[in-house]
């Protein structure tokens, strides 16, 4: 008979980084090989144990869970696997620990001491040639082999083991015999291991890859971590022959695996409590703080002015009445603490002036929840329903879904720790995968190979966030990338280690969400981890699996848009001195709604894509349900209705509502089924379901299971016809629209929230756009795009965008003197820091009076050139001094004057002219004199500095005449495509950037990302084209382009066939070139330039600015030539304005 063999030291990829055995290919592994049980031992985590546990379990596969243990700061290893419960929970003591105590270096390890105190449950293995017995016995320590073998005996008795492995490594083979009679000496059983990072041997090579991808090594260098080929899950019948003469050492593996009998499971969730101050019960307290808060709520929002009492009793009885179903459902299925508990970290965060959003997901259906002020809905107005959160007839947990702002949230973790315990509260963890692309590129940099070839290979992947495709995908796809893998040999090695390593765990991070309260200390539930980043708590079980250890979660989320608007109110009060409650905002503002039905709403939370703007223009919502609505509608497959809906709505056609008993609830939605609560409502009141059976035949519905929808219609068809004598055809034909609907319909207490967040954002947009627009743009300091488009935004708006400026800006956005001044830290590669110590600097001693001041007051740490370049050309000295070329020219002597100076004053020398004050008696040396640059020049280098046409646009001056020749401007395209849906167009643009593909035929094409003065926009040109434009196709070319452009779902497709640099197309064909003047100084230079180029096919004007109020308008007599590179040198002269084609 064949003796088995059980691995008992195996690293799956939860061993991050180093481990290459994902758990469900472990299992398959043990299930192929008949071994009867399998133990994961990661290095110093539990992060797979649920997850192994149940994968194990369900194939039959007995788990038997354990860790590589570090001990004390040596880092000495030993094998612990979990024999009982007890031992689980010691395990995961000990592991915290390890995670959780005080260390200098952040080190992950468990003193000696620790383990022997939790040491109950768990079998000790000795590491292996990594265990303090191994290594002392290596180095001919015998005595502290001996004594380090009798502290683990006393610790674990008969269940400590000598780990013997052998993987053909020099140093096992000279320490083996020394081990083994040590091991019979003291009468300490041995047992056999492989310590197994990878399936097969085969994936050695890829192994290493990641090995140095972990460590940023090369595979080339030596004197790194390595494993052998031996470090595979080898079969039993190779580990028995491999120790075949040490059977007893295979046979203990079964022994081992036999007295291990803790297998981890699932338990229902576990509701921490929730401690009163008044000491009443929970159930007590809810009703209490429910009956007040509602009583707040009706006074406050829902009874108008002058009612009578008997009055207020009849409007607040459904209320008091909905109030006490809730709280019998509530109290039935347990969840009163939980209620309390999320209300009671909402109100702090509301006293604390924290903005939360009004409560999202099917939570906003509970009076409850807004009596408590978890949500700001009133369900009871909108139609929302408790059971779509809470069914009676089918118990789940329930979730709320609370936005907070982003740069606050922080600040409620904290409180929550602070109320339940520091040890009773944690984040969740998450581990970053090896992605496609980023796996190619890691892979490609081990492995040594150039840059630009790896990086070409990486970006034939595509790049997809919301469904990203893997590399075995791409190539299926792509034939181009198959012949990449096929073209030499370093490219194929590449290519295939990627497709092994793609999908490993990287790392390990926090979920941006969810955190945990638990009723006792968390380490007597899951195993934590702590971010060396953070000094809070993580669960060492992902989302996944973390409820299911019995801890509830709770979601703290951050929305920016939450921060938007909280930044916007307070802009509000700094302005005007008004505070205002969002809770207090009137829901039917004519402003608002007349923005969203122009489509004015870039900005405005679930309202600001082209498509859904242009949905807005045909919809003109004029009611808060209308942006429920469309908010549920646009969405693929609902969008189909959005024309039926506008039809009804503006009473072209009847309203179907398929029944009259329908038509109450069907009313608000034009007889269009847009929610679940519809389906809800309708099955109650059509065919007699209590709203708890309307909910599970919704799911139902979506789920489309033929058995489960047999079974729901004749539910549905008796009912109609037992309640409204409805007849089985018509009972059934509704039915299937019901079904229709319910496949995609939206959960509307969701909507509703946020259309509430969506309504907030258009009113500030509405009545304070230039506070909204200051904090839109300041929550996307870093997002050049995105500060684009608010900029054309604010163009089209006539708002004023005013220029970085020294002595104005500040680090974020701000509003001044009715417009949006540039925030400095928007400016690329400045860095946030140093502009925050910048605006400081200002703030405590004064604006700066000069160049000399500025670099006096300087500290030289905080800026480099680089950075001093990148202020120059934005503009942000021209109130200093306005020659920004000189300041270019002459940044090395201000920063060297500055670096001058503040040596002097570390140094505490006296300057030579001067007394002890921090002062330099030479004064700064004078700056280079330079011509300044042209504008166009001047407008290159504000592009480089801002990411986008700031203060002008190259093409400004060409706008009359591209009128007069029907060259159209993006945002006219953007418009006019939409009553259309193709046409073709000329239009004119600078090309930003341009990136060459290769088809699948072999074929080059190419995007073009073009700027004009509305916007910015890409252009795909193919082949024919690319070729005969590619001469011209610079950056920073003006250009000319016939494009057709195509509605494509919510997107604009431009291709274009013909393409001419602008100037060349258009030069011949100005008919007036209009040149304004302030001062006579640049009349010579034009002058001089028409002598030179003589008589053309242009009307010359000079328009002089006498006055503010005066212009002299001066016409050259005859037709003249004046070339674009003239008119580029006059327009650096002193004294001219602008010049401008017609």
């Amino acid at each position: 008979m064949t003796e088995h063999f059980v691995h008992l030291h195996v690293h799956s990829a939860y061993s991050l980084a180093e481990g290459a055995i994902k758990v469900k290919d472990l299992v398959k592994l043990c299930a192929r090989e008949k071994m009867p049980a399998v133990a994961v031992t990661d290095t110093n985590n539990l992060f797979g144990a649920m997850e192994f546990a149940l994968e194990a379990a369900k194939s039959g596969i007995q788990p038997i869970l354990g860790c590589q243990v570090c001990v004390d700061a040596q880092g000495h290893q030993l094998t612990l696997l979990v024999q009982n419960e007890r031992g689980y929970k010691n395990l995961s003591k000990i592991i915290s620990n390890a995670y959780m105590q005080d260390n200098a270096h952040n080190e992950v390890f468990a003193p000696l001491d620790h383990i022997a105190q939790y040491a109950d449950g768990l079998i000790c293995l000795s590491g292996g040639m990594k265990g303090s017995i191994a290594q002392s016995v290596l180095h001919e320590q015998i005595q502290h082999a001996e004594d380090a073998l009798k502290r683990l005996h006393e610790i674990f008795g008969d269940r400590f083991y000598i780990e013997l492995q052998r993987h053909n490594l020099p140093d096992e083979d000279k320490a083996e015999e020394g081990i083994i009679t040590l091991a019979y000496k003291h009468n300490i059983p041995l047992v056999a291991t492989n310590d197994c990072y990878f399936k097969d041997r085969a994936a050695h090579e890829a192994h290493d890859a990641l090995l140095c991808i972990a460590e940023g090594r090369y595979v080339t260098e030596a004197d790194r971590r390595k494993v052998t080929p031996d470090h595979f899950f080898k079969s039993s019948a190779q580990m028995v022959e491999l120790f075949k003469d040490l059977p007893e050492a295979i046979h203990n593996t079964l022994v081992i695996a036999q007295r291990c009998s803790y297998l981890l499971k699932p338990i229902a969730p576990i509701l921490p409590p929730f401690e009163t101050e008044s000491k009443r019960s929970e159930p007590d307290e809810l009703a209490m703080q429910s009956k007040e808060g509602l009583k707040w709520r009706l006074e406050k929002f829902v009874y108008k002015e002058g009612l009578s009492e008997d009055k207020k009793k009849e409007i607040a009885q459904p209320y008091l009445d909905r109030l006490d179903f809730e709280l019998d459902v509530i109290n039935q299925m347990g969840f009163p603490g939980y209620f309390l508990i999320v209300s009671d970290f909402i109100k702090w965060s509301k006293d604390h002036n924290i903005p939360v959003g009004p409560g999202r997901g099917s939570g906003a259906g509970s009076i409850v929840a807004w009596a408590l002020k978890i949500t700001d809905l009133d369900p009871l107005e909108f139609g929302l329903l408790f059971e779509r959160f809470l069914n009676p007839e089918r118990v789940s947990m329930p979730d709320f879904d609370i936005d907070f702002c982003q740069d606050r949230r922080d600040e409620v973790i904290r409180y929550v720790q602070d109320r339940y315990g520091h040890d009773h509260v944690a984040q969740i963890i998450t581990f970053g995968k090896l992605q496609a692309r980023a796996v190619v590129r890691d892979v490609g940099r081990v492995l040594q190979m150039s840059y630009g070839q790896v990086d070409r290979i990486a970006k034939m992947i595509p790049n997809n966030p919301a469904a990203p495709m893997t590399l075995q995908e791409a190539l299926d796809a792509d034939a181009d990338l198959r012949a990449e893998r096929r073209k030499d040999e370093t490219q194929k090695k590449l290519i295939d280690i990627a497709l092994q390593l793609e999908g490993l765990y990287r790392h390990a991070s926090t979920h941006a969400a969810g955190v945990v309260i638990s009723d006792r200390p968390l380490d007597e539930l899951v195993p934590l981890y702590r971010d060396p980043r953070s000094d809070m708590p993580v669960t060492q079980f992902n989302m996944k699996y973390v409820e299911q250890t019995g801890l509830v979660k709770f979601d703290f989320l951050g929305l920016k848009t939450m921060t938007v608007v909280q930044k916007s109110l307070d802009y509000v009060e700094e302005q005007t001195g008004q505070k205002i409650n969002l809770l207090d905002i009137p829901l039917d503002d004519a402003k608002a709604y007349e923005l969203m039905a122009c489509g004015n709403t870039v900005g405005v939370f679930q309202l600001e894509s082209a498509g859904m703007r242009d949905t807005l223009k045909k919809v003109k919502p004029n009611r808060f349900e209308d942006i429920i609505a469309l908010v549920s509608l646009y969405r693929p497959g609902p969008m189909d209705n959005i024309p039926k809906y506008i039809s009804v709505k503006e009473e072209r056609e009847e309203a179907d509502y398929m029944h009259p008993i329908l038509q109450p609830f069907l009313e608000e939605t034009y007889g269009i089924m847009i929610y679940q609560e519809q389906v809800m409502q309708a099955a109650q009141k059509l065919a007699g379901y209590t709203l708890g059976g309307a909910d599970l035949l919704r799911r139902a519905m979506g789920k489309k299971i033929q058995a489960e929808m047999d079974e729901q219609r004749k539910l549905f068809v008796d009912g109609a016809k037992e309640s409204h004598d409805v007849p089985p055809e018509k009972s059934s034909e509704i039915f299937d629209q019901i079904a229709k609907f319910a496949g995609y319909g939206f959960n509307k207490s969701h909507a509703a929230a946020y259309a509430l967040i969506a309504y907030w954002t258009a009113w500030l947009k509405a009545n304070y756009p230039i506070e909204f627009m200051a904090a839109s743009m300041t929550l996307d300091l870093g997002n050049t795009d995105k500060l684009s488009i608010f900029k054309q935004d604010m163009d089209k708006a006539n708002l004023t965008l005013l220029t970085p400026d020294i002595n104005k800006s500040a680090p974020d956005f701000k509003v001044e003197n009715g417009g949006v001044r540039y925030a400095l830290a928007a400016l690329k590669g400045v860095g946030e820091d140093a502009m925050e110590k910048l605006v400081a600097e200002r703030d405590a001693h004064g604006e700066f009076t000069s160049l000399q001041e500025f670099a006096k007051r300087l500290d030289p740490k905080t800026m480099n050139r680089r950075q001093f370049e990148r202020l120059i050309g934005a503009g942000a000295f021209d109130s200093l001094y306005n020659n920004r070329a000189s300041l270019t020219e002459g940044s090395d002597i201000i920063i060297r004057y500055a670096q001058s100076l503040a040596e002097e004053r570390d140094s505490g020398q006296v300057s030579l002219f001067g007394e002890d004050t921090g002062d330099s008696g030479l004064g700064m040396p004078d700056l280079p004199n330079v011509k300044n640059w042209d504008a166009l020049e001047q407008l290159s280098r504000e592009f480089a500095a801002v990411g986008y046409y700031l203060s002008a646009h190259p093409l400004d001056t060409r706008q009359a005449q591209f009128e007069r020749m029907n060259i159209k401007l993006f945002t006219y395209v953007e418009q006019d495509i939409l009553s259309k849906g193709m046409a073709v167009y000329q239009m004119a643009g600078v090309l930003l950037k341009k990136q060459e593909k290769m088809s699948q035929k072999g074929n080059k094409y190419a995007f073009l990302q073009l700027s004009d003065p509305t916007g910015i926009y890409e252009v795909t040109i193919f082949s024919e084209t690319l070729n005969a434009a590619r001469p011209f196709l610079e950056t920073g070319e003006s250009l000319l382009l016939n494009v057709d452009v195509e509605q494509q779902e919510d997107q604009l497709r431009f291709t274009s066939s013909k393409i001419q640099p602008l100037e060349q197309a258009l030069d011949g064909k100005i008919n007036e070139i209009d040149i304004h003047l302030s001062s006579a100084d640049a009349v010579l230079k034009i002058k001089e330039f028409l002598d030179i180029e003589g008589r053309g096919r242009s009307k010359i004007k000079i328009s002089a600015h006498i006055n503010d109020n005066q212009i002299a308008h001066i016409k050259i007599p005859g037709t003249w030539s004046l070339s674009a590179q003239a008119r580029n040198i006059i327009r650096a002269e002193d004294g001219v304005i602008e010049i401008s084609e017609l």
